[in-house]
């Protein structure tokens, strides 16, 4: 899953997200409201976790903007204060859950899978991809090509997941380092390459589609008889 924290606490966001990356999610991170709202906006978030006191545009604005606009992302909001009316407010601008500082992360992590669970159940979304003999199940993480299920890695499967939920589209590698390897990696760039051509092997060559200067395109492939 990819997730968003908007936290200005940078110290608190840096925790969260080595903590949730740990778990298995592609975390990124903002530090203020009207970044926060730019980058869930974009529709590619499993879930975002929001705390209220940003800089810029508060939690509150951020989250009411969200739902206006007809995002239905789960969202978990963060904040400092303690009180009913503060819960209440939050709720009412269209979050999901409400977990106030300080929190165990246990807790949070727990509350973050709910959400997934359930946003997941909400939106009547099906987790098995199917392009030609390609299929792909996000949610029990498995890999067929016809009926022979091929085992992926961790980041194999990552790189896949990102371009199988925009099957047909053009992927930019960065867009693929971002998902799979977070906003904070400073590794080679190239390291995506060296994914691309391992699925290539392992799948099919011709499933993945260099569009040269822009990205990657996956395509619907047939397996062999």
């Amino acid at each position: 899953m990819r997730l968003l924290i908007v936290e200005d606490e940078k110290r608190l966001a840096r925790s969260l997200a080595q903590g949730l990356t740990a778990e298995g999610h592609a975390v990124d991170v903002v530090h203020d409201g009207v970044d926060g709202l730019h980058r869930a906006s974009e529709g590619v978030y499993d879930l975002v976790i929001l705390d209220i006191m940003l800089p810029g545009m508060n939690g509150y604005r951020v989250c009411a903007a969200l739902r206006a606009a007809g995002h239905d992302v789960p969202i978990l909001m963060l904040t400092a204060k303690d009180g009913e009316y503060d819960e209440a407010e939050g709720l009412d601008t269209g979050a999901d859950d409400y977990l106030t500082k300080p929190f165990s992360y246990v807790v949070l992590v727990a509350r973050v899978k709910a959400l997934l669970r359930r946003g997941g159940q909400g939106a009547g979304a099906s987790p098995v991809h199917v392009l030609g003999d390609l299929k792909v199940d996000t949610a029990a993480r498995r890999v067929f090509l016809g009926a022979v299920e091929v085992p992926l890695t961790t980041k194999e499967f990552a790189v896949l997941e990102t371009l199988v939920v925009r099957a047909g589209e053009v992927v930019s590698k960065s867009e693929i380092l971002e998902h799979v390897w977070d906003f904070a990696y400073e590794g080679d760039p190239n390291i995506v390459e060296v994914y691309v051509s391992t699925l290539r092997r392992k799948l099919h060559a011709g499933l993945i589609r260099t569009v040269r200067g822009a990205g990657y395109r996956l395509e619907r492939v047939e397996a062999a008889p």
